[in-house]
Formats: structure tokens, sequence, C-alpha cells
């Protein structure tokens, strides 16, 4: 059975406390609202907990012919809303919900509204690869804005430079604290870490820095979307414990094609770290099946399958409750991850 750490899933003490640090000797949240779409019903109840407030009464249901309706069942006049939605299958029902929710909080004078995007998706679609394509998640941020968002809070973006589509304020998470903390208790002998490309190689290198491990790069090419072909492994993983750390997961082709070509090269044990598991089609069997060991997760996407009992799936929602209680009260949110 997956593993589901919740409680235990913290950042280092000094990073990241049991409840919001308090302010001028009194914690206060008052004001403070928390709504939740149907996207991830689970990570928002742990959210209002971490809190210690109470979610929001609200009713996000449809129409016979499959239109949304949204209800706010209280009163928001001049309240800091946020409204916790990540943009996971189905994604374009949940992108609307937010939406919705959005528009009815603004038309209900809300003081202020905060959309509150564990996984943001379309977020691949970030430039041009080619003629006469989209820039999908410019226009996903134009939307969101456009319907009455104030701040955007976010994890782990799959571009970073997706957080200047946005004109209005932008707080980018990193899930590393959450992610390190659980792999260094595993006390892993004889550790590199491994970027699946070169894209992750910033992400890798500072992961690898805070566990005093040696980093590896994978060389690969990606043909067509969701297909990607291994060409080099570029560093010694013969004899060490791998641990490869991406931002997400979609099929699980890719994943795998890594963890079999470093464990070809003679690694001893191969593990795997991703803070989005979309695990597209089939992925479930793949990771199942493969030669990884142990295949880690967090919630900001609902985990519905088990994967042969590899996963495990680490809570945001503290990291998520504290970066909200750091902006409602005006306090350093970048000071969690120093």
């Amino acid at each position: 059975m997956a593993k589901t750490l919740t409680s235990e899933a913290r950042m280092p003490a000094q990073k990241f406390v049991e409840k919001p640090l308090p302010v001028e000797g009194e914690r206060t949240l008052r004001g403070l609202k928390v709504f939740s779409g149907n996207a991830n019903r689970p990570l928002a109840d742990g959210i209002a907990d971490y809190l210690g407030v109470p979610l929001g009464k609200s009713h996000v249901g449809r129409f016979a012919d499959g239109e949304i309706n949204v209800q706010i069942d209280e009163n928001v006049r001049g309240a800091d809303c946020y409204v916790i939605q990540p943009t996971c299958r189905p994604v374009n029902e949940n992108l609307m919900e937010l939406l919705i929710m959005i528009d009815a909080l603004r038309r209900a004078s809300a003081g202020r509204i905060t959309a509150v995007i564990p996984y943001y998706g379309y977020a691949r679609a970030d430039r041009k690869t080619q003629p006469r394509m989209p820039i999908s998640s410019k226009l996903v941020a134009n939307l969101i804005v456009e319907a009455g968002a104030q701040r955007v809070i976010t994890m782990d973006l799959h571009a970073a430079q997706i957080q200047g589509f946005f004109d209005i304020p932008v707080d980018h998470l990193y899930a590393a604290p959450v992610i390190l903390d659980y792999v260094k208790k595993k006390a892993l002998k004889n550790l590199v870490v491994v970027s699946p490309d070169v894209g992750g190689v910033e992400r890798a290198r500072a992961f690898a820095k805070r566990l005093n491990a040696q980093l590896v790069i994978i060389d690969k090419r990606r043909p067509r979307p969701n297909e990607a072909s291994v060409y080099n492994v570029i560093g010694d993983v013969k004899g060490k414990t791998c641990f490869i750390l991406d931002d997400m997961v979609d099929t699980g082709g890719t994943l795998c094609k890594v963890a079999d070509k470093i464990r070809e090269q003679g690694a001893a044990k191969v593990y795997a770290a991703c803070v989005h598991g979309v695990l597209s089609g089939a992925a479930h069997d793949l990771i199942a099946k493969s030669s990884l060991e142990e295949m880690i997760l967090t919630d900001s996407i609902p985990v519905h399958a088990l994967a042969g009992g590899k996963l495990t799936v680490l809570s945001i929602a503290p990291l998520l409750g504290e970066a909200i209680a750091r902006n409602h009260q005006g306090k350093s949110i970048s000071a969690l991850f120093v």
C-alpha cells in the first residue's frame, strides 16, 4: 500500500513550524477565508486544518447540461479569500471551476482574491516550439487575471518564466524542502542526484548540494510530446544509489526509460521524486513494472492508484497553509526557502 505522510512531512524545524508563526506575540487570521473547488478537496481540507479555519461554505456543482454552477454560501464582503484549485485532470473542467469561483467572489465584494494553484495546467505550452502554435500557459494566466484574481500562489511551475505571464503578483513555492526532509530520513548511502534532462539541472544541482551528493545529467531527445529517447548518461552512476528529481511525471514513459538506462550503466538502486503526479494513461503500470525502488510524489494532484505499492505521497498542505498565513499577515514567504 502507498505510504502517505501528513504531519511528518515537514520542512526542517528552523524553517517550518507546526502552526503559522505568531505576529506581534499573537497569531491572528481574522478575515481569512479558504474555499475549494472539486479538483483536490482533501488537500484543501488539509490546508484549512493547518490554518485552524473552517473551509468556506460553497457549492460547486453542475447544471443538467454540464455547465458549472457555483454558489458562495457565506458572507465574504471585505474578506481575504483563497481558492484552492489545481488545474489537473479533467483540466478544462477544473480550470473553469477556478475561474467561475473567482468571479463569484469578486461579484460578492471579496476584499482580496488569491488563486492557490498547486499544479498549474498548460504549463508545458510556455513558448512556441514550432510555427503556428499557441502559448497556452499565457492564455490561462490572462483568464485567471481577467476573472478577478489579485494574486496567485503556485508550486514548482514547469517553466519559471510563467510567473511573468501574470500581471499580478505570483508567489512561486517549491516542494523541495518537503521532499528533502523525507529523503534525509531515509539516509540513502552513496547517493547521486539525477537530472532527467538539461532543463532540470538547476533544480537537481540545488537538491544535490543540500544532500552533499554528486550530480548526474541525462541527455535525452523528445521527438514528439510524451515521448523521449535517452542518449547519454553524463556522470558516474556505477554502484551508486541514484535519485531522479523532476517537476512532474505524466505518462511515466520518460522516467522509466531514464531509470532503465541508469540501471544498465550499473546503478545499484534507483529512486525518483516528482512534485506533480499527473500519471496519465498507463503510467501506474509502467511505474509498477519499472526498475524504480520507490516513486515519491506530493498531493498537489490527487493520486488515485498505488502503482504496485511503489508510490509514496507527501503532503504539501502544511507548506501551502504556511504560505497563505504569511501572505495574509504580510510576512515573507521567501523566508521559507532560505
